[in-house]
């Protein structure tokens, strides 16, 4: 057992709690309730795409970082409950168990989205698609989704009709597929989609009919890759890639070409839970004018108002004034580029030299909230993570929690995930010297003369619910 040492959480993907904008968020909200008409607003029922000025601010802020060559209208916004709330949402006016033939997920995969999905019907029609080494294997994901098309026609075929479970509704279409990513520093991996496999899944989901669903939540953190610039200079004004729901915007027409039927193929999740705080419980899904007006007509929404309509509009405060930007570009991304720096430093004194590895990479920028590390031959995640745990009071994450369920083909039983964000830096050192000292420990213990590894007896596998 460990020793009366500090535990270490390199899993939780959450928020430094010292990086929290507090004093900016009280402002906030004393601007917006010592205003009676906004106080007034923000206390009632909110209309259904969310509080306007709170989604006029927004899509000039988002104009201003991401940088398409057309504005971006508050049209095309619809104000959420955060990522995770409006993915419920989307997938409850878009899709249909009946109809939609799968959901598609870019694997390694963010684990708390599988209930998601499992909740709107889908448990056991989920199949993961490998990253490749541009983001996502298209070629695998086209493959398998021709197979499926086809699978899908034999069963019509064969007198075995689709039986759908939602009525035609004008505000809202059933796609037949769903594809789920994090195309910018990807949970857990950190991968970065390229700009030619972007333009390449927005022509596939065209091809089958199928909707993107992009969290783009970690695109304002981001540095320099080079962890000596990074740790000096944390500021990137400006997106370095545009996302899925730009490049369905404006690709050959957009979701207004010819034959298209305007609701589009893309959607961008957006949320400040990475940015502000995951207690705000406020964020944005943008797509075509019809699309964000279909996720604002989900009965939840029609029946309780816009969700967050309080918080918004101390946001709409923090956007309007520029305090939010400036508090990420000056407070948040110097800081978790000194931690990403201080974790990639320890990384490469004590864990490479044991065998570990890190995702080949020729990116100029970084960022996120992880760094994926393949194991060393012979280890195994879950083993590796019981052992810290218990014996270094370290905890990390073990592959097989970013699995895509019932998916045996794609698995990840030796690679880690390790969150930068949430420990004091001073931490993340200590604990990557602690996961090399197990680590270490492991593999001397495994070793036997002809240079194989064995299992060490009594360290079976661990349950990983004991460590989410």
């Amino acid at each position: 057992m460990a020793a009366h040492r500090q535990p270490i959480n390199l899993l939780r993907g959450w928020p430094a709690p010292s990086l929290l904008p507090t004093s900016l968020i009280l402002a906030a909200t004393q601007a917006a309730l010592s205003s009676p008409c906004i106080a007034q607003d923000a206390l009632l029922y909110g209309p259904d795409p969310g509080y306007e000025p709170a989604r006029v601010a927004i899509a000039a802020w988002l104009t201003g970082f991401y940088t398409p060559k057309i504005p971006i209208p508050a049209e095309r916004l619809c104000i959420t409950g955060g990522a995770s709330q409006n993915l419920g949402n989307v997938l409850s006016v878009y899709t249909d168990p009946g109809y939609t033939r799968k959901i598609w997920i870019v694997a390694p995969a963010y684990f708390l989205a599988f209930r998601i999905f499992e909740d709107a019907g889908f448990g056991g029609r989920m199949k993961g698609v490998p990253e490749g080494d541009d983001g996502v294997d298209l070629e695998v994901l086209e493959r398998e989704m021709t197979k499926c098309e086809e699978e899908w026609q034999n069963r019509e075929d064969r007198g075995r009709e689709s039986q759908t479970f939602k009525s035609r509704r004008s505000w809202g279409k059933v796609y037949k597929h769903v594809i789920y990513c994090v195309p910018s520093f990807a949970n857990p991996s950190s991968r970065t989609m390229g700009m030619d496999c972007r333009r390449g899944l927005v022509k596939l989901a065209r091809k089958f009919d199928a909707l993107v669903v992009a969290d783009d939540v970690y695109d304002f953190l981001q540095w320099p890759a080079d962890i000596e610039k990074s740790a000096q200079k944390g500021v990137l004004n400006s997106a370095h890639l545009p996302r899925l729901v730009d490049v369905d915007r404006s690709l050959a027409g957009g979701a207004e070409r010819d034959g298209a039927d305007g609701f589009g193929n893309t959607c961008s999740n957006g949320s400040f839970s990475k940015i502000a705080g995951p207690g705000i419980r406020c964020g944005w899904v943008e797509g075509t004018n019809k699309f964000a007006f279909g996720v604002s007509q989900a009965g939840t929404t029609r029946s309780g108002g816009a969700p967050s309509q309080l918080t918004s509009t101390y946001v709409t405060h923090l956007v309007e004034t520029g305090q939010l930007r400036d508090n990420i570009q000056n407070v948040l991304c110097p800081a978790y580029a000194s931690r990403y720096a201080s974790m990639m430093r320890a990384i490469n004194a004590h864990l490479l030299p044991l065998g570990f590895s890190l995702p080949p990479s020729d990116r100029d920028v970084v960022g996120g909230y992880f760094i994926w590390l393949g194991l060393p031959a012979g280890l195994i995640a879950v083993d590796l993570a019981r052992v810290c745990k218990s014996e270094e009071d370290v905890i990390v994450a073990a592959g097989e929690m970013f699995e895509v369920p019932g998916d045996q083909e794609l698995t990840f039983p030796a690679h880690i995930r390790l969150c930068f964000t949430w420990e004091d830096v001073e931490l993340l050192s200590e604990g990557v010297q602690r996961i090399g000292k197990v680590a270490a420990s492991l593999l001397s213990e495994t070793q036997i003369g002809n240079g194989d590894y064995v299992m060490v007896e009594g360290r079976e596998s661990a349950d990983m619910d004991a460590f989410k």
